[in-house]
């Protein structure tokens, strides 16, 4: 049975947005093991306080992400 973590910040994504990512989460995981495990399988979404998640050494927070998608 498959479970699935998506670690975000909180606040990072709408509710509709959250449900989307549940579904294609869900969605690419059946493309490998089969619509048999639908039904089975678990997507978990974990929100993370702003500034309370760092990558080498740096805490980063939502404000960071939003820069980020700016830049596009």
């Amino acid at each position: 049975m498959p479970l699935i973590e998506v670690t975000t910040f909180e606040n990072e994504f709408s509710e509709d947005e959250k449900k989307e990512i549940i579904k294609a989460m869900t969605d690419t995981m059946v493309s490998f093991s089969g619509e048999n495990l639908r039904s089975a399988t678990w997507v978990v979404i974990r929100e993370v306080k702003s500034g309370s998640w760092g990558i080498g050494g740096k805490a980063l927070g939502l404000q960071d992400v939003r820069a980020l998608q700016a830049s596009k």
